[in-house]
C-alpha cells in the first residue's frame, strides 16, 4: 500500500513526462513528415494541373525518347544543343498530354483497346509507317509482322546473344504504341471542337464578296512621319491610359527576370600563341623531312587523329578540304590559322587517288587453335578458291554463308580510332580489283577476302592532320580569374559594377525577360548554377563569380527587376506604349488638318500627298507607299463606302488617310455557297487550333527543369 500511495505522489510528475514523451514522438513523426515532404518537392521537375512529376519520372521519358532517336537516325551520341532539343520536346509533350487527358476525362472520351486494334489492321497511320512492320509489297503497316515479332521477343526474352536487339525494338514499339493513343485522344478532341464550329449562307457570301468585289480609290495620305516626336507631348496620365486601354496585351503566364551582366572570355595570349606556333613549326618540318606521319600526329596531339586509310572530302574537316584540293602529293604546309574553328593547322598530303566509295565484297573468317594452324588452313582455302572452287561451298563447309554485302566510305572514315587490323582489312577491301581475292592476315586469325564489285570511284586523300585549337595556358587562364575576381569582390553593387567596369576593361550589358525554360544565360554554355541564382534571387543582388562557358568565359550576374506571372508594370511597358499614344496624338493633329476637307483636292491643299491605289478588297490589307505600311483600316472603309463619295478621316499604322471611290468591279467567279461555307469552317478550325494555348493557361503549369537540367 505504501508502494502505490508513493506512486500516486509522481502522478502529476508521471503526466508531465509521458505527456513531453508523447509530445516528442508527435514531432518527431511530424518533422520526418514535413522533411519527406521537402525531399518529394527537390525532386519534383514541374506540375501540370496538380499532377507533379518528379527528376526520375522525366529522365526517364527523355532517356526512351533519346534512344527512339538514336535508334531511327543510326546515332550513338547526340550534341548538347540536340539533347536540349530533346528534353524541350518531351516537356512540352508531357504537358500537352496531360491536359488533354484531364479534359477528355471530364467529356468521357478515351480510345479504346478495340480503335487500337482497328487502327493496327488498317495501318495507315503515319506513326506506324516509321515502324520496321511495313509490308514492302503493299506500301502499310502489317499487323501480321508485329504479331509475329512480339512472339519472337517473349522467346528470346532469355536468350543473351538477341535479347538486347529485340529489347531495343520492343521498347521502340511501346514508344510508338503510347504515342499513337495519346495522339488519337488528342484529335478526338480536337475534332469534338471542330464539330462546335459551323458556318452558314449568310457568311459565306459575305466572305465571297470581300474576295471578288474591288475598288480604285483616290487616296490622300498624311504620315505621321510628317510630324517631329519632339513637338508632340507625351504625358504619365497619357501613358496610363493606355496602359489601362491595353492591360490585357500586357499579360503574362510565365514569371521572368531582367539581368544586367558582365561576361569575359578567356583567350590566347601572344605568348600562348607563340608557343604553340613553335609546336605547329616543328611538326611541320618533321612532316616535310618524312618521318611517319602517326608518330608526328600523335606527339603533336592533333585534334584530328591519323589513321592511316585515304578519305573522301566529306570526312576532312572543311578547312582542311579545302586547302587538299590545290595541294600537290609530298607537299606538308607551313602553320596557317582557321578563325571559324580558332585553330592552327598544319597539313601533309600523302596521296591523292581515284577509289570506290562502294565495293562489294564477301569473306571467310578462318579460326584455328593457334595462329599458324589459321595461316596454314587459310593458305589452303586462298589456294582452293584461285584453283576455281566455289567460294560459297567452301564458306559453307565452315559454317558461313559467304553472301555478299556492301562497304561505303561513310561506314568506316569518320572513325577516330583504326586499329592496325581493322587498317589491314579496309586496305584490302579498299585496293582489290574487282574479283580479286586476298588472304588477309589478322591477329586472332585470317579473313580470306575477295571483292566482286566497285562502285561510284572518286577522289580520296591520304592526309595527315595536325590541328591545335589557340588556346590559352593555365598562366594565362589564372591571370584573367584574379583580375575578374577582383573585379566581383571590389563592387558588391549594380552600381558599383557598373562604375568601375570600365576601368577593368569590362563593360556591363542587359538581357531581358530570362524564363527559366531557357538552357542557359546570355548564351554561354554550364551555366545551370547561374539560372538557379538567377530565379532565387531578389532584386539588386549581385551573383558570386561563375566559371562557365567551355570552362573559358568568367560571368557575373545582377538581377534588376522581376516580372511575376500576371500584368506587366507600366514601368516595364512604358517605350511602347509611349510609341503608340505618339501615334494617336500625331494622328489627332492631322485629322485636324483635314477638318471641313470636302474634297480629295482640298486634302492635297492641306498638305496630303494624293495617289491612285487599285484592287482593293475587303479580305487583303492596303499597302500605302506614301507611308510604308500596311493598313487592313483602310481596307475595311474602303468595303464600307459608296462609289464617288467621300470618307471621313481614316486613322491608320502609318498615317492619317482620305479617299474617294472612283471605280468598283466584281470578278467573274460563280459562288458556290458549299465550298466557301466549308473554307469559313476550316479558317475556323484552324484559329480554334490555339485551344492548346487557353487550356494552358488555365493548366498552372510549373516548369522547375532548370534546377536539374
Amino acid at each position: 500500500m505504501a508502494a502505490i500511495g508513493k506512486i500516486r505522489s509522481w502522478g502529476p510528475t508521471l503526466v508531465i513526462v509521458i505527456g513531453l514523451a508523447l509530445f516528442a514522438f508527435i514531432a518527431e513523426e511530424a518533422f520526418r513528415s514535413c522533411e519527406a515532404t521537402k525531399n518529394q518537392q527537390r525532386q519534383q521537375v514541374g506540375e501540370v494541373l496538380g499532377e507533379k512529376i518528379n527528376v526520375q519520372e522525366f529522365q526517364e521519358l527523355v532517356d526512351e525518347y533519346q534512344q527512339v532517336i538514336k535508334m531511327t537516325q543510326g546515332r550513338d551520341n547526340l550534341s548538347e544543343d540536340e539533347l536540349n532539343n530533346i528534353k524541350d520536346q518531351v516537356w512540352q509533350t508531357y504537358v500537352n498530354n496531360v491536359i488533354i487527358s484531364k479534359e477528355a476525362e471530364k467529356l468521357g472520351l478515351k480510345v479504346t483497346d478495340t480503335e487500337m486494334q482497328n487502327m493496327l489492321r488498317e495501318g495507315t497511320n503515319p506513326m506506324l509507317m516509321q515502324t520496321p512492320f511495313v509490308n514492302q509489297q503493299t506500301g502499310r503497316f502489317d499487323a501480321n509482322m508485329l504479331t509475329k515479332f512480339l512472339a519472337e521477343y517473349k522467346q528470346n526474352a532469355n536468350n543473351p546473344q538477341v535479347a538486347e536487339q529485340y529489347k531495343a525494338m520492343y521498347d521502340y514499339w511501346k514508344f510508338i504504341e503510347k504515342n499513337l493513343r495519346q495522339q488519337t485522344l488528342a484529335q478526338k478532341y480536337q475534332s469534338l471542337l471542330a464539330h462546335c464550329l459551323i458556318s452558314n449562307p449568310i457568311s459565306a457570301k459575305a466572305a465571297f464578296d470581300a474576295h471578288v468585289k474591288e475598288s480604285d480609290i483616290l487616296l490622300a495620305s498624311l504620315p505621321y512621319a510628317s510630324i517631329n516626336d519632339k513637338d508632340v507631348e507625351v504625358s504619365d496620365a497619357d501613358l496610363k491610359a493606355k496602359y489601362n486601354e491595353e492591360k490585357e496585351m500586357f499579360k503574362q503566364t510565365v514569371e521572368t527576370r531582367d539581368i544586367k551582366y558582365v561576361a569575359f572570355q578567356v583567350v590566347a595570349s601572344a605568348a600562348d600563341r607563340n608557343e604553340l606556333m613553335k609546336t605547329m613549326n616543328e611538326a611541320s618540318q618533321k612532316l616535310e623531312s618524312g618521318a611517319v606521319a602517326s608518330e608526328v600526329v600523335r606527339k603533336a596531339q592533333s585534334q584530328v587523329p591519323y589513321v592511316g586509310l585515304p578519305v573522301t572530302r566529306q570526312a576532312l574537316p572543311s578547312d582542311i578540304a579545302a586547302k587538299v584540293d590545290s595541294m600537290s602529293v609530298g607537299q606538308t604546309t607551313k602553320p596557317f590559322e582557321t578563325q571559324r574553328d580558332n585553330t592552327l593547322n598544319v597539313v601533309k598530303l600523302i596521296s591523292k587517288q581515284q577509289m570506290p566509295d562502294s565495293v562489294e565484297f564477301r569473306l571467310i573468317q578462318v579460326g584455328a587453335e593457334t595462329a599458324e594452324a589459321a595461316q596454314k588452313r587459310a593458305d589452303s582455302i586462298y589456294t582452293a578458291i584461285k584453283g576455281g572452287v566455289a567460294f560459297d561451298s567452301i564458306a559453307k563447309k565452315y559454317g558461313q554463308t559467304g553472301d555478299k554485302q556492301w562497304l561505303t566510305s561513310a561506314q568506316y572514315q569518320n572513325s577516330t580510332a583504326i586499329d592496325a587490323d581493322s587498317k589491314e582489312y579496309l586496305t584490302a577491301l579498299t585496293t582489290l580489283g574487282s574479283g580479286e581475292i586476298k588472304n588477309v592476315k589478322l591477329t586472332q586469325g585470317n579473313l580470306i577476302v575477295q571483292v566482286t564489285d566497285r562502285r561510284n570511284f572518286v577522289e580520296k586523300y591520304d592526309v595527315a592532320i595536325i590541328k591545335h585549337t589557340i588556346d590559352f595556358s593555365k598562366g594565362t587562364y589564372s591571370e584573367a580569374y584574379n583580375k575578374f575576381s577582383q573585379y566581383v569582390s571590389e563592387n558588391k553593387t549594380l552600381a558599383d559594377l557598373e562604375k568601375n567596369a570600365e576601368k577593368f576593361g569590362f563593360r556591363v550589358m542587359e538581357r531581358q525577360d530570362i524564363m527559366n525554360s531557357e538552357h542557359n544565360v546570355v548564351g554561354l554554355r554550364a551555366t545551370r548554377e547561374t539560372m538557379k541564382w538567377i530565379f532565387d534571387a531578389k532584386e539588386g543582388d549581385v551573383s558570386p563569380l561563375y566559371e562557365c562557358g567551355n570552362n573559358d568565359n568568367l560571368l557575373v550576374v545582377a538581377l534588376t527587376k522581376i516580372h511575376p506571372v500576371g500584368y506587366r508594370d507600366l514601368d516595364g511597358v512604358k517605350d511602347m506604349l509611349k510609341q503608340e499614344v505618339m501615334r494617336d496624338k500625331k494622328f489627332d493633329m492631322l485629322a485636324k488638318k483635314l477638318e471641313g476637307v470636302k474634297a480629295i483636292a482640298d486634302a492635297q491643299k492641306a498638305g496630303a500627298k494624293v495617289d491612285s491605289v487599285n484592287q482593293i478588297t475587303f479580305g487583303a490589307p492596303v499597302f500605302v507607299e506614301a507611308t510604308g505600311a500596311s493598313e487592313p483600316a483602310l481596307s475595311g472603309a474602303v468595303s464600307a463606302l459608296e462609289k464617288g463619295k467621300l470618307s471621313k478621316v481614316i486613322k491608320g499604322n502609318g498615317g492619317a488617310y482620305m479617299f474617294q471611290i472612283v471605280a468598283q468591279n466584281t470578278h467573274d467567279e460563280k459562288f458556290d455557297a458549299k465550298a466557301q461555307e466549308q473554307q469559313l469552317r476550316q479558317q475556323a478550325m484552324q484559329a480554334a487550333g490555339r485551344f492548346m494555348q487557353e487550356l494552358y493557361q488555365k493548366a498552372n503549369v510549373v516548369d522547375n527543369r532548370y534546377l536539374f537540367f
